[in-house]
């Protein structure tokens, strides 16, 4: 019987933190109807309050809290626990040429005089989209930046593909890393979880969408026919590190749309910066050394 009724505000787990959400509908799954392989039992369709409805998913009864002061206790506590455990990433821009014309070097593009128009009376008011949004600030370490260009290369260049499945795959890539950073942050170990759930949510929406090279699509239709039924986490159990990286310099435009506050971005950004220097580290053990050759198939179909 479900416990959280249709139209219930509620608090959801989204990564390792709570947001306020809403119970759009629910569904008790068995072998016969489950929408994901091997998810049984009561799950819930929920809408995130102030994000678009392409983030609206279902969710096992486990994510989901009563609307109450105890657990909204728990919504700011979680906040607070990361706050204090987290270090501040480094807010220089990753790629300057990347920034906005507002953060380019220089800065004085735009002013506070010129982003203003004035009211009625004649009296000068900051335009509604003068506050800045929160953004994922990301420091891609440029061990990182040439292993991108090699695989653009790779792929575009080359005609060549990552073979799969990889080992290690992107879901043994996060939970060794949950591993690694558990004993530097260890009051806040329970949150790991979630936290591998959110990156692992983010990379199997992203994969298709926007993620692949054109020349990788064929191989993408391939791998979800032959792999995807058989894992329970999807395709993050077939692809590796080379495509993860690239769904984690995809974050800030992804993350940008969802209207998370700018707290969360903050501490989501620690932890993906902790990601990209645990993949700089161990570089040599995650990323393919050189890629596999197409076979005829992939470059008849890529040419046709």
């Amino acid at each position: 019987m479900a416990s959280f009724a249709n139209n219930e505000k509620v608090l959801c787990y989204h990564g390792p933190l709570l947001y306020e959400a809403k119970v759009l509908r629910n569904e008790i799954w068995d072998e016969t109807n489950s929408r994901v392989d091997k998810a049984r039992g009561v799950h819930y369709f929920v809408h995130y309050k102030g994000w678009k409805n392409t983030w609206d998913e279902w969710v096992p009864q486990s994510r989901l809290l009563k609307w109450n002061e105890h657990n909204l206790a728990l919504q700011k506590q979680l906040v607070q626990t990361h706050k204090k455990a987290d270090t501040p990433p480094s807010t220089k821009p990753a790629v300057s040429g990347t920034t906005s014309g507002r953060e380019s070097a220089g800065g004085g593009r735009h002013s506070g005089a010129t982003d203003r128009r004035k009211d009625s009376r004649g009296v000068k008011r900051p335009r509604e989209d003068d506050e800045k949004k929160p953004e994922l600030k990301l420091v891609v370490p440029d061990l990182l930046k040439v292993q991108l260009v090699d695989d653009w290369e790779a792929v575009t260049k080359n005609n060549q593909l990552v073979s799969l499945p990889r080992e290690p795959n992107v879901r043994e890539v996060l939970e060794d890393f949950q591993d690694t950073l558990k004993p530097r942050v260890s009051p806040i170990g329970q949150l790991f979880p979630e936290l591998l759930a959110g990156l692992t949510l983010y990379f199997n929406r992203s994969l298709g969408q926007n993620l692949l090279y054109r020349f990788e699509r064929a191989q993408y239709a391939e791998a979800k026919k032959k792999y995807e039924a058989g894992k329970e986490h999807g395709l993050v159990e077939v692809y590796g590190a080379e495509h993860l990286l690239r769904m984690i310099v995809n974050m800030p435009a992804m993350i940008k749309e969802t209207g998370m506050d700018q707290e969360s971005m903050r501490l989501l950004g620690d932890h993906v910066n902790e990601l990209l220097k645990y993949l700089t580290d161990r570089r040599e053990r995650v990323f393919l050394p050189e890629y596999d050759n197409a076979s005829l198939p992939y470059l008849n179909i890529y040419r046709t």
